[in-house]
């Protein structure tokens, strides 16, 4: 799935993702780590920090998606798959945490055939 189907006007929305994956936005700001007024106030939506959360939520779905079939499907993943090498934690988890770029990493050992 394209990135700009997921932004209006070059900005991650967090609407648009919740609508693209049939979920809500208090939703969204829980699988992202962020809060409530993080998703709704304009201002704290293009903050970089939100921005940087939501942008690592929709590279690791987007990332999956080929290997599962669909974003709805990758969102499960992201949501429920414990990761070998994590303790069980979910990609979810790890981006609470600040740890996108290990998920990110972890797909790229996973499609190179190497098991983490």
């Amino acid at each position: 799935m394209s990135l700009a189907q997921y932004a209006d006007d070059g900005i991650f929305a967090p609407r648009r993702i919740a609508e693209t994956l049939r979920t809500t936005n208090d939703e969204i700001a829980r699988t992202t780590g962020l809060g409530r007024d993080a998703i709704q106030r304009k201002d704290r939506i293009r903050s970089d920090k939100t921005q940087r959360r939501l942008r690592e939520m929709v590279e690791i779905i987007n990332k999956v998606e080929p290997r599962v079939g669909s974003a709805l499907m990758a969102y499960a993943w992201y949501r429920s798959e414990p990761l070998s090498g994590f303790s069980g934690q979910t990609a979810m988890q790890l981006v609470r945490m600040g740890r996108a770029d290990d998920v990110l990493d972890y797909i790229d050992a996973v499609d190179a055939g190497i098991h983490a």
